[in-house]
């Protein structure tokens, strides 16, 4: 360290070693040592010591010259700030984004909620297995359809009776509007398709079932189209997919079109058809319920892929906060967030440190981007939670790596 960082460490030092009344003779150690260092110094009480270390680290940080950081460590079983730096300052999230998205669903929908995807009929089935009349698909925006569930809901009209549909096979999309990105995406970006009907990515489930039915040797005689399913309909099958089957790889891997199909989902508790604007209020209303309604900021998707998302660590603290108090939403979200040196977006980060296997954190990384907030445990047994957001950094390895750094002194002892 420089000379400059030693007199600011020490003069941070010695505050808080009068105000902690430590004897003169440790603090005169201290001061005419050889090889200051903070190592050196008289251990100081958590968290006391661990401001002192964060403090280390930032100050050393040289990307902090030209980038911006906000940065909130919180001690959920104190409910105490422990450590802020620019924590309301307003930077893109990238995908810790997700988050406040995955908080927002469990609180709004429940851990019970399901996706739901519907097929129905309307018209009469004769003697010789013909259906006359048509086949509505009703999507439910499931981001997780596979072929076998595809398969699944043509085995339902055979089990039906059906091997002839002497009629349409119509796709209802009336679930969520017609946007198919989201507001402030990147064009040049392999943006996911927003469908209430979508497969792979791509909008194209209506053309993949036709080709299933094929195989399962049921007739289409008429053509495809888009429809509302009319009341009356008769159901033939209904698919359904658990929340926490979405949120697991929504969070483990920052799947961007999970996450997007999760809010979406928020929005349709709004009712139909579902928008991202209606999303965004259900959520303005949860941060009014933390106390923050009057904070600056701007919520644009569930993703973190917007360019037009802007929060604060003190609002991703917040919402943190908000789960780790409901048992019903936390027990949830701290099973699908990534583990330092274990699975997900943060597998390779921390080994070999106390942090490895404590941290569960949430990763956001865009062009000039990186963040990292989550929960941990500190070696006294609080659990923490904290936000690191760094923008206009050159290098995202370099960001992490500060990160990590800032992790590791967390969960470490003095």
């Amino acid at each position: 360290m420089t000379k400059n960082i030693y007199r600011v460490l020490l003069s941070l030092y010695i505050f808080i070693a009068t105000t902690l009344s430590l004897t003169a003779q440790e603090v005169g150690n201290a001061i005419t040592t050889d090889t200051l260092t903070i190592d050196t110094l008289p251990r100081l009480p958590w968290p006391q010591s661990l401001q002192v270390r964060l403090d280390s680290i930032t100050g050393e940080a040289k990307m902090l010259q030209t980038s911006q950081m906000g940065l909130l460590v919180y001690d959920l079983t104190d409910d105490s700030v422990l450590y802020a730096r620019d924590e309301r300052q307003n930077l893109r999230p990238a995908s810790t984004m997700k988050l406040l998205t995955a908080i927002t669903a469990l609180d709004r929908l429940g851990r019970d909620y399901e996706f739901r995807t519907r097929l129905c009929y309307t018209g009469t089935i004769s003697s010789d297995s013909t259906l006359t009349g048509d086949i509505y698909m009703i999507g439910g925006m499931d981001p997780k359809i596979s072929k076998d569930d595809l398969r699944t809901l043509a085995s339902a009209i055979r089990e039906a009776g059906i091997d002839t549909i002497q009629g349409m096979l119509y796709a209802d999309r009336t679930m969520k509007d017609a946007d198919m990105y989201g507001e402030g995406w990147c064009w040049d970006d392999d943006n996911a398709m927003l469908s209430p009907l979508v497969y792979q990515r791509k909008d194209n489930m209506l053309r993949v079932m036709i080709d299933v039915m094929k195989e399962e040797g049921i007739v289409l005689l008429g053509q495809t189209g888009d429809k509302a399913c009319p009341k009356g309909a008769r159901t033939l099958y209904e698919l359904t997919r658990p929340l926490v089957d979405v949120l697991r790889p929504m969070m483990k891997q920052s799947n961007n079109l999970y996450a997007e199909s999760v809010y979406y989902q928020i929005g349709l508790s709004q009712g139909k058809p579902s928008t991202a604007k209606k999303a965004k209020a259900v959520e303005e209303v949860l941060l009014k319920k933390m106390g923050l309604g009057d904070a600056i900021h701007r919520f644009a998707d569930g993703s973190g892929l917007s360019l037009y998302n802007y929060v604060s660590a003190e609002i991703e603290v917040a919402f943190l906060r908000y789960a780790y108090a409901r048992k019903e939403i936390y027990d949830v979200l701290y099973d699908v967030l990534p583990i330092a040196a274990v699975d997900g977006t943060i597998d390779k980060r921390m080994a070999g440190t106390p942090a490895a296997g404590n941290v569960r954190a949430k990763t956001g990384t865009l062009s000039g981007v990186s963040s990292l907030s989550g929960y941990c445990t500190a070696p006294n047994g609080h659990v923490l939670c904290f936000a690191i957001m760094n923008q206009g950094v050159m290098r995202t390895a370099v960001a992490k790596a500060m990160q990590d750094k800032l992790c590791v002194a967390i969960c470490s002892e003095n």
